[in-house]
C-alpha cells in the first residue's frame, strides 16, 4: 500500500472524530485543514473523496458532510452572470492571464466565499470537503479564499484537498507554483499518521 493510500485511508476516522468535529486542541484557531497530495494523483484522490462522501451521507451516518467542488462553484457563478462561454472562449484564444484579469471583479475572493457558504447552507454541515482546487486555478486562489471564508464559516471544519504541498506555513500548488504563505491551516493527515 502506498503512502498516499495509507493517508487516504486515515481520513474517515479523522473527520468523524469528536476532536475534529468540535475543534478541540486547536486553541481557538480556525478549523481549516489541508490534505495535500501529489498532483499526479488527482483522479485517485477525487475518487476517494466521492466514495467517502457516499459512505458518510447515509441515513445511519452520525455526521452531515457537505462538499464544494470549486470548479463547479466557479462555473455556476459565471453561468449566473452569462459569462461562462465568454470566459472559455477568452481562455482558449488569449490564455489564463487574460481571463484572470477580465474576471477579477467577478472572481473576487469575497464573492466566491459568499457563493461557497450559500452553496452548502454552511450551518447544516458537520464539515465541508473542498475539491477542485487545482481545476479552478488561477480564478480561485486557495489562500485568498480561506482568508475570505473565515468570517463566514464559524467553527465548521473545512478540508481542502490540495494538489501540491503544504508544510504548515506555505502552500505550493502543483508543487511548481510560487509559494503562498498561509499559516492558519493544519495538515489533515501527516505523513507519519498515514504510516500507522
Amino acid at each position: 500500500m502506498s503512502d498516499l493510500e495509507k493517508r487516504l485511508g486515515a481520513i474517515q476516522a479523522k473527520i468523524t472524530s469528536e476532536e475534529f468535529l468540535t475543534g478541540r486542541r486547536l486553541g481557538g484557531d480556525i478549523p481549516y485543514w489541508i490534505f495535500d497530495y501529489p498532483p499526479a494523483d488527482e483522479l485517485r484522490v477525487r475518487d476517494h473523496v466521492d466514495r467517502l462522501l457516499r459512505r458518510l451521507s447515509g441515513d445511519a451516518s452520525p455526521v452531515s458532510p457537505c462538499h464544494v467542488d470549486l470548479l463547479d462553484l466557479v462555473k455556476t457563478m459565471l453561468e449566473g452572470r452569462r459569462l461562462l462561454d465568454k470566459a472559455i472562449e477568452m481562455q482558449r484564444t488569449k490564455g489564463d492571464a487574460a481571463v484572470s484579469r477580465a474576471l477579477a471583479a467577478e472572481m473576487d475572493p469575497e464573492r466566491i466565499a459568499e457563493a461557497f457558504v450559500k452553496s452548502v447552507t454552511i450551518e447544516t454541515c458537520s464539515f465541508v470537503l473542498v475539491t477542485g482546487v487545482g481545476a479552478s486555478y488561477p480564478l480561485v486562489r486557495t489562500h485568498n479564499l480561506m482568508n475570505a471564508l473565515h468570517s463566514r464559516t464559524g467553527h465548521v471544519p473545512i478540508v481542502f484537498f490540495y494538489p501540491g504541498r503544504y508544510d504548515g506555513q506555505y502552500l505550493r500548488l502543483f508543487d511548481t507554483m510560487p509559494e503562498s504563505a498561509y499559516y492558519r491551516a493544519f495538515r489533515l493527515i501527516s505523513d507519519s499518521e498515514g504510516s500507522r
